[in-house]
């Protein structure tokens, strides 16, 4: 069977790696692949800045930024590789306290969804987030794929054939592929996309601009440290946009910095971001870094928090990020052609879950195909048509699985993310009301936080074919 992976981001290399662990033994035969395909340079010891080069498809400016993985993220990851998930939260750091205050310095809310990881009472009952760089997540996956398995090429088209194999075209006019199955995991602006919806002659699903913007770096831990409490990550509202800072790696020297279940002593640096209504979503071509620093100052300059104030004086935009999100799709697959990731579901940073939901789907994906291959290749039903089937069934599945919980994901983040528009005075303060009454109940907001990142889609996908073992049992 050949498997042709389209982008080499953080849902492919995971896509690859969970398709080699899952997948039946013959994957490995001379006659089967699995190779993915990326337009930009995948060589492992790229630098973040590098990867970023030329056009982007990305929901960023660059092909970068940072991000959090939450525990059902993280719990793909360790069933995937326990070493990889140590390779990550060491690139990283944990964070176990989510803050959030108002723009004059009140905490508002103060949740710890994994228990206080400083109460010394025995291991937390989660894992904590892990925040950190795109680059360093991917470079952990990347490292473990062989070079010859990742082909340096634009995706043009794909066509899903109901009776045959599928077909990619190359935007350099180079010799097409056919492969048995295409994941689509080439983010927001996805060519497998297309492929979906063959008669409709442009994007029926376009990526939609959220009419927010957001710029990000990093300042120096050390001056700030006395200000930032170990392990947790700040978010600061205000009338007029957000703000967010956190330690974004972990001292060298802290013992279990590779746990996900400990908080370790901070370490040099400091990751900030802010986030602000932006009718027009700005490109490459119209950043102008000196405007964006103004009135990043201007906006802030009142604002209590000593840290956003120290952001400020050392304040130096090199990226915007503007919020993209993707209309919910009727479905996710056609005739062996499957979507991941932001191809499926971009999700805005409001979420928390966009990395997770995308190592979930991944994971997914390889737990309904892996049973399927192999009673495939069990009854001797290699041939091409045999082997469609399989796929197509197994992408139902995976497809009737992740939709409505992305999609609920998707609605919860797009009405918190208004917390992050321009506003009166009187929404202001009616914003921060609603947030000191849900501090004062600090179980329900912890409550919230794990209803996401609880949920183990290994044991979903469990149940969904011990069902189905079930139903053909009963036949």
């Amino acid at each position: 069977m050949i498997i042709a992976i389209i982008g080499g981001g953080i849902s492919g290399c995971t896509a690859y790696l969970l398709l080699k662990k899952h997948l039946p033994r013959p994957l490995s035969a001379e006659d089967h692949s699995i190779t993915i395909y990326e337009a930009y340079d995948t060589d492992k010891d790229t630098t973040f800045s590098e990867r970023g080069q030329g056009p982007t498809h990305s929901s960023t400016l660059l092909v970068g930024g940072g991000l959090g993985v939450g525990a059902n993220g993280l719990n793909v990851l360790k069933r995937l590789d326990e070493d990889l998930l140590r390779d990550i939260v060491r690139g990283g750091y944990v964070v176990g306290t989510m803050n959030m205050k108002s723009k004059n310095g009140t905490v508002l809310v103060r949740a710890q969804p994994s228990g206080d990881p400083s109460s010394g009472h025995g291991e937390p009952r989660n894992m904590h987030m892990v925040s950190s760089s795109r680059h360093a997540l991917w470079r952990c996956l990347r490292v473990r794929i062989p070079d010859g398995d990742i082909v340096t090429k634009r995706v043009a088209q794909v066509v899903a054939k109901p009776d045959g194999r599928n077909v990619v075209t190359f935007a350099d006019g180079s010799p097409s592929v056919e492969a048995d199955l295409v994941i689509g995991a080439d983010g927001l602006k996805s060519s497998a996309k297309r492929a979906l919806f063959p008669e409709a002659e442009e994007d029926p699903f376009p990526p939609h601009y959220e009419g927010l913007a957001g710029v990000g770096g990093f300042i120096p831990a050390a001056d700030v440290r006395g200000h930032v409490e170990k392990g947790s990550m700040n978010f600061v509202f205000g009338g007029n946009g957000f703000f967010g800072y956190f330690f974004s790696e972990s001292a060298e020297s802290s013992p279990h910095r590779d746990s996900p279940y400990h908080v370790a002593e901070p370490g040099d640096s400091l990751a900030w971001w802010s986030t602000y209504t932006a009718d027009e979503c700005p490109t490459p071509g119209t950043l102008d870094r000196n405007a964006v620093t103004r009135q990043l100052r201007e906006r802030h300059r009142n604002w209590k928090d000593p840290v956003i104030q120290k952001v400020l004086q050392q304040l130096q935009v090199d990226n915007m990020y503007p919020t993209w999100t993707v209309p919910p799709l009727p479905t996710w697959e056609r005739d062996g052609v499957v979507l991941v990731g932001d191809a499926a579901h971009a999700l805005p940073p409001t979420s928390g879950q966009g990395s997770s939901q995308a190592l979930e789907d991944v994971e997914a994906l390889a737990l309904f195909l892996g049973p399927r291959l192999r009673k495939a290749y069990r009854e001797h039903e290699t041939d091409t048509m045999s082997l469609k089937q399989a796929i197509k069934t197994a992408a139902k599945q995976y497809t009737e699985l992740r939709l409505p919980r992305v999609a609920m994901i998707l609605a919860d983040a797009q009405r918190t993310q208004n917390t992050k528009r321009d506003k009166g005075l009187a929404e202001e303060y009616l914003m921060y009301a609603l947030m000191w009454v849900l501090g004062c109940f600090p179980s329900v907001m912890a409550k919230k936080l794990n209803a996401a990142s609880a949920y183990n889609v290994a044991e979903q996908v469990e149940r969904v074919l011990a069902k189905d073992d079930g139903c053909a049992g009963s036949s």
